[in-house]
């Protein structure tokens, strides 16, 4: 997406326009059913019109001074008292960006990010860790979930992780009007949430996704289970796991699993092109089973990624509960979608304002979030108009526009339960996923 963002810059202007934009008009004129007057849908268009400016300053005031024909007031309005249902609104984007033609091996990834901020009075701000910072701060942190196919990629759902001290504490919830039905969760229990949501909306998904922070929860992992939603998550180097059935068999680290085998049975594979070229790696997956907190055994791979020869890096573990007959293939790309939601948090932050709200309320909170869900979703709208519009009059697509594969399937039958993956890519591109 950097690409479809750092090309747009081109078409962007320093200052708003002073008169519409006629993509965006359009884009936006199914959400003007959410808006009881049409003043007020327009205030919309403005202020994403400012978000996509390429000013460096994204706060109420500083946009008023940009887009013409406004003023703060009425941004701030927009974000906090003015009526209009966000999640319904946010519902029918996604249902637009459903119709978009895809790939039908869309992935959606759970991630979290953080927002530093000075003072305690915007909520749920208190001094915890983000990995945005890599350390403990001052911030706020959402629970976020992205849909993602190997080209194409967009927000879906984003909440605020309201800490334990917010959610029990009456008056600071009502000075930041946090709804009465928001109780406290864990980072997991939102995620699944989300996903939750992201279903009934109807995001059709081949698996989920997420770091270690959510591989290594067993609340989550079994969430997913319950849902049966295929998963292949990433998780720690101390991540449980057992190569036997039965009751007495040896519960080991994933490292310790994965350090004791042969180099013959660890395989190149590449998986997606980057600025320096592919990416490969090599990878092992042994079928066993994770053991959560409870000590219940629950069947999958652990897969294990350790840098090539002349290759530097860390070595790198993952969990799925895909079937035996999987691909390791399959597993090593599903595995690695998980870039895109990360390039989107930077990227909605330094190019959309993400991270420049600064109000202290949950509903402006979550209305500015919106917005940059909107305007994230209007570039990647208008460059697949765009590439449909190139390919109807005959010029090449551009290199980073999306191409139609083969979606990933599962070979026709594969290792038993403590064998090795024998169903590894004939060749290594992508292109070539699930050959034999």
């Amino acid at each position: 997406m950097s690409l479809i963002i750092s090309n747009m810059k081109q078409e962007r202007l320093p200052q708003a326009p002073h008169t519409p934009l006629p993509e965006l008009a359009e884009f936006l004129a199914p959400l003007r059913v959410h808006f009881t007057q049409a003043p007020s849908a327009e205030t919309l268009r403005q202020y994403i019109t400012g978000l996509l400016s390429e000013h460096p300053n994204k706060n109420c005031d500083t946009l008023a001074e940009i887009v013409p024909e406004t003023n703060e007031q009425q941004f701030n309005y927009l974000l906090t008292d003015m009526v209009w249902d966000e999640t319904a609104l946010n519902h029918q984007r996604i249902a637009q960006m459903r119709t978009l033609p895809s790939e039908g091996d869309g992935v959606l990834i759970f991630d979290d990010t953080g927002f530093e901020k000075q003072g305690r009075h915007s909520v749920g701000v208190v001094h915890q860790y983000t990995g945005t910072a890599g350390k403990l701060t001052n911030c706020q942190v959402t629970v976020n979930c992205h849909y993602a196919e190997r080209t194409l990629a967009w927000p879906v759902a984003t909440r605020l992780y309201l800490p334990q001290t917010w959610a029990e504490d009456a008056g600071r919830r009502k000075q930041a009007h946090v709804p009465k039905d928001i109780p406290f969760q864990t980072k997991a229990e939102i995620a699944l949430a989300l996903l939750d949501e992201a279903n009934a909306c109807g995001v059709e998904h081949a698996c989920v996704t997420g770091d270690a922070d959510y591989g290594d929860n067993p609340h989550f992992l079994n969430g997913l289970e319950d849902r049966q939603e295929r998963h292949v998550v990433a998780v720690r180097a101390n991540f449980s796991v057992t190569l036997g059935r039965g009751p007495t068999s040896s519960v080991l680290r994933a490292d310790d699993v994965l350090a004791t085998q042969p180099l013959q049975d660890w395989h190149t594979i590449t998986w997606s092109a980057g600025a320096k070229g592919w990416w490969r790696a090599k990878f092992l997956a042994l079928r066993g089973w994770r053991v959560d907190g409870e000590g219940t055994r629950h069947v999958g791979w652990l897969m294990g990624q350790r840098p090539g020869r002349g290759q530097h890096g860390d070595w790198k573990y993952f969990w799925s509960d895909f079937p035996a007959d999987t691909p390791l293939a399959v597993l090593v790309e599903y595995a690695h979608r998980r870039h895109w939601v990360e390039q989107y948090h930077e990227e909605a932050k330094t190019e959309l304002g993400w991270d420049q709200y600064q109000g202290r309320r949950w509903d402006g909170f979550h209305r500015h979030a919106i917005t940059v869900m909107l305007s994230y979703s209007f570039l990647v709208w208008l460059e697949w108009r765009e590439r449909e519009q190139r390919k109807m009059s005959g010029r090449p697509r551009a290199a980073f526009s999306p191409s139609p594969g083969p979606s990933p399937h599962a070979a026709p039958r594969g290792p038993s339960p403590g064998e090795r993956v024998a169903a590894v890519c004939g060749h290594p591109r992508i292109d070539r996923i699930g050959a034999h």
